[in-house]
């Protein structure tokens, strides 16, 4: 991939919100996503341009409403795709008056699942996050001899993921605490979120066949915020030998919106570990991971409890990150899934893990913030919080934004807990 006039930092759409210089989606980003008008029953593919969403079969621009076959398609003709759509959205296109009658207010739409989400990975490549939780448990050994070896990871439940805005239920299990002497059933009491990028699976390899990592990026399709509900006391109890289970399998929500690799491109950023860290086998390695395999998207977590909600009052920033300090690129994580022939499907989600930053303000969950629940959060209008209480909302919020490019968002991937059924 390579920058081209869909870059442009100086362009504009005929469509006015998407040239205000804080939205999330100007005619560089064109994320696509689903959406359906009050009353429908199908999804329809849109792409997200400042406040409206463009109907892209209603613009003639393909002939199924099926995503998962659209990003099934090559790269190539995927880059065919978006500067067509940027084309017509451009000031002063001869395509806009059959663009505008393709044209909806996002505001009036159901957004949903960005695609059908076949099978679920979450990875571990948060090594901030690895570090401070395993120093929770394991203060003398944090890390485990194989993470800087290994880009580990878990098969995940992907019935369970459900879309932005939705809500779900405290999930209930065993726990044990430390001094009793057998566990308990019930609610969680120590529910969290974790920040994470889901990373979706565009051009899917037949079983058998590992993908290089010279062609791992192709096989994405992009990016979308992700949140993976975390049970740390069910965790705590279920997880070892087989690792996590009830603790992770009962919710993730994820973003409407996947922003793609073509639209990330201005935003890469070297890949280089420490001096003193083992290098990636050969097999994690190539020259183009190295010059540019990281991504610079910056991460923020809000929390909006039931009473700052019923105050009208947004909520407060929890943490910020930056995709930069994983452990592990996206490309890497393909090129491990895929090297002992294990075959990728078209809308796959790959989950990075929970990314931290280096300090300690900038943990991606609670487990880190309020460490272990030892030192609970001021949220600054008398509320506390350790952990995740009943009618909590969690927001994540994502931006690029660099010199000379023009800022691209994610948009908003948020949920609300409710509490456990009786």
């Amino acid at each position: 991939m390579s920058l081209d006039h869909t870059h442009d930092p100086v362009a504009q759409s005929w469509v006015d919100s998407a040239n205000d210089p804080a939205c999330d989606f100007p005619i560089q980003n064109l994320p696509f996503g689903r959406f359906r008008r009050p009353g429908e029953e199908g999804w329809r593919i849109g792409v997200a341009i400042g406040d409206q969403v463009l109907d892209l079969r209603a613009a003639k621009l393909i002939d199924s409403d099926d995503m998962n076959r659209l990003m099934s398609i090559s790269a190539p003709f995927r880059q065919g795709l978006r500067h067509a759509i940027f084309n017509g959205l451009r000031h002063g296109s001869a395509h806009r008056e059959e663009f505008e009658r393709a044209l909806l207010p996002q505001a009036g739409l159901e957004l949903g699942l960005p695609c059908t989400i076949g099978d679920y990975t979450d990875f571990y490549t948060g090594i901030h996050h690895a570090t401070t939780v395993g120093k929770l448990f394991r203060p003398d050994n944090p890390l485990l001899p194989n993470y800087k070896w290994v880009p580990i990871g878990y098969h995940g439940r992907a019935s369970s993921i459900i879309a932005s805005g939705g809500s779900f239920y405290r999930p209930v299990g065993q726990t044990k605490a430390p001094e009793a002497a057998e566990p308990s059933f019930g609610p969680s009491r120590r529910l969290d979120y974790e920040l994470e990028l889901a990373a979706f699976v565009g051009t899917p390899n037949p079983l058998g066949e590992p993908v290089t990592m010279a062609a791992a990026e192709s096989h994405l399709f992009g990016l979308a915020l992700f949140n993976d509900w975390s049970a740390r006391d069910i965790q705590g109890w279920e997880y070892q030998p087989l690792g996590p289970f009830l603790s992770k399998n009962f919710a993730s929500t994820v973003s409407p919106w996947i922003v793609t690799m073509e639209a990330l491109q201005p935003f890469r950023a070297p890949f280089a570990r420490p001096a003193e860290d083992p290098q990636p086998l050969p097999y994690l390695d190539s020259a183009a991971n190295r010059e540019g395999g990281s991504l610079d998207i910056a991460l923020e977590v809000w929390l909006q409890t039931a009473a700052m909600r019923q105050a009208g009052q947004p909520g407060v920033r929890l943490s910020q990150s930056n995709f930069r300090d994983a452990y592990w690129t996206v490309a890497q994580l393909v090129a491990h899934h895929t090297v002992n022939g294990c075959n990728l499907q078209s809308g796959d989600l790959l989950g990075t893990g929970t990314l931290s930053g280096p300090a300690p303000e900038q943990g991606g969950s609670l487990l880190e913030l309020s460490q272990g629940g030892k030192r609970p959060l001021a949220l600054g209008n008398g509320e506390t919080r350790s952990f995740l209480e009943d009618g909590d909302t969690v927001i994540l919020r994502a931006v690029c934004d660099k010199p000379g490019a023009r800022r691209i968002g994610f948009g908003e991937c948020r949920g609300t807990v409710l509490a456990a059924r009786a």
